[in-house]
């Protein structure tokens, strides 16, 4: 799987997440998507187990000085009602580089229950607090164990993405 083992976690997950994008497109395995494509929050599915709680998390390892980026982060997940959970990092789509083809790496984990966290959430749009994070790190801290499902696209930069960098850079240096 696009070398996620040992890059991000340490074992293969044993269930798919299936993810759709409102724009018609699907993560499978590994397939080339654009950052126009996904920019919206996909809907998610995993095999769940009555009355489990789960974790999701997407992650850009591939971010140069600043990987991991935490593209989205629920706890909480009742099922796999993601609408339900605890929201931590709300979605963020894909904004890589031309010159790079990113991972963008999707992984639940079953927890052991309601998982109480000192995580700070962070506001929608907001890049504070979403660089430099370690999902294998977060795993360990909240003893969330092996991911328990995962899927994986690849972006590339498009004229969309350069469009949001060049709108950041525009706003930071106000």
């Amino acid at each position: 799987m696009e070398k996620i083992i040992p890059d991000v976690v340490d074992t293969v997950p044993n269930n798919i997440i299936k993810i759709h994008y409102p724009s018609g497109v699907d993560v499978n395995l590994g397939n080339e998507l654009t950052p126009l494509s996904v920019k919206d929050e996909p809907t998610v599915q995993w095999p769940t187990e009555e009355g489990e709680y789960y974790t999701l998390a997407m992650v850009d390892p591939d971010a140069g000085e600043f990987a991991q980026v935490k593209h989205w982060l629920v706890v909480n997940i009742l099922g796999n009602d993601v609408s339900k959970g605890e929201i931590l990092v709300p979605y963020g789509g894909s904004r890589p580089p031309k010159t790079s083809l990113n991972r963008y790496i999707f992984l639940v984990y079953k927890q052991s229950g309601h998982l109480k966290h000192t995580e700070t959430p962070i506001a929608s749009g907001s890049r504070v607090g979403r660089i430099k994070f370690n999902i294998r790190q977060f795993a360990f801290k909240y003893n969330l164990g092996q991911p328990f499902a995962g899927n994986l696209y690849l972006a590339k930069g498009d004229e969309y993405s350069e469009q949001l960098r060049a709108q950041r850079l525009k706003e930071q240096q106000k």
